[in-house]
C-alpha cells in the first residue's frame, strides 16, 4: 500500500503542474463565454473524461506505440509543440466580441464537437503531459504484479487530476471571479502561450478582453 501511495503521489506531482487546470480555467472560460453555465459544465465533464483516458492511454500504451512506429519522445514533443503554436495562433486571431456575429444559442451537441480537439488536446493535456505520462509508463516495473499496482496508482492519480479539471473548468466563472481581472490577465499571459507569441499586440488586446469579461461576470 505504501508503494501504491508513493506511485499515486508521483503521478499527481508530475502531471498536475503541467496539466494545470487552475491556470487553464480562465482560458477555458474565454473560449466558452457564449455558452450557458450548464452547457459549460457538460463540456467540462467530457474534457475531464477525455483527459483521463488520454493520460492513462499515454501511461500504459504510449511507449509501446512509439516503439512500434519507431518514434522518439523528442519527436512527439516537437510535433505537439507545433500543434500548441497553431492553436495559440488561432486563439490570437479569433474575432473580438465587436467583430463577431450576434451571439447564438450554443447547444450541448455543438459544444461537445470541440471537447477533444482543441479543448482536451492540446489545451488541457498537451504534448508535455503526454510526454511525462509516457516517460512514467516506460519507467514502470515490467513484472506483472508490480506493473498492475503501478497502473492502478496511475489510474487513481489521473482520476484525481480529471476531477480537478472538471471542477476548475465547470466552475471557471466562479474561479475567475475569485482570481479577479488582474489575476486573470497574469494567468492568460503565462498560461499556454507559445514562446515568441506573447509579444503580439493581439494578445495584449486578448488579455484585456478576458479581464473585461471576468469583471462583467
Amino acid at each position: 500500500m505504501i508503494q501504491v501511495a508513493k506511485s499515486i503521489l508521483l503521478v499527481v506531482s508530475a502531471l498536475f503542474p503541467i496539466v494545470d487546470p487552475i491556470g487553464g480555467a480562465p482560458v477555458f472560460l474565454l473560449l466558452t463565454r457564449d455558452y450557458a453555465a450548464e452547457t459549460r459544465r457538460v463540456l467540462a465533464r467530457r474534457i475531464a473524461v477525455d483527459s483521463f483516458i488520454l493520460m492513462i492511454a499515454s501511461f500504459t500504451l504510449g511507449a509501446h506505440v512509439l516503439s512500434f512506429f519507431g518514434i522518439s519522445l523528442p519527436v512527439v514533443q516537437v510535433g505537439g509543440g507545433l500543434i500548441v503554436i497553431s492553436s495559440g495562433w488561432a486563439m490570437l486571431n479569433q474575432k473580438d466580441a465587436a467583430d463577431r456575429p450576434a451571439s447564438r444559442t450554443v447547444t450541448c451537441a455543438d459544444a461537445l464537437r470541440q471537447a477533444f480537439y482543441p479543448l482536451t488536446l492540446p489545451l488541457t493535456v498537451g504534448p508535455g503531459s503526454i510526454s511525462v505520462a509516457i516517460t512514467l509508463g516506460a519507467n514502470a516495473p515490467q513484472h506483472l504484479g508490480p506493473n498492475l499496482l503501478v497502473i492502478l496508482a496511475a489510474a487513481i492519480g489521473s482520476a484525481f487530476i480529471a476531477v480537478t479539471i472538471y471542477l476548475c473548468y465547470g466552475y471557471a466563472d466562479r474561479l475567475a471571479s475569485k482570481i479577479g481581472p488582474t489575476g486573470t490577465n497574469v494567468n492568460f499571459k503565462a498560461h499556454r502561450v507559445p514562446a515568441g507569441v506573447h509579444w503580439s499586440p493581439d494578445l495584449v488586446e486578448r488579455r484585456e478582453q478576458t479581464a473585461r469579461f471576468v469583471a462583467a461576470a
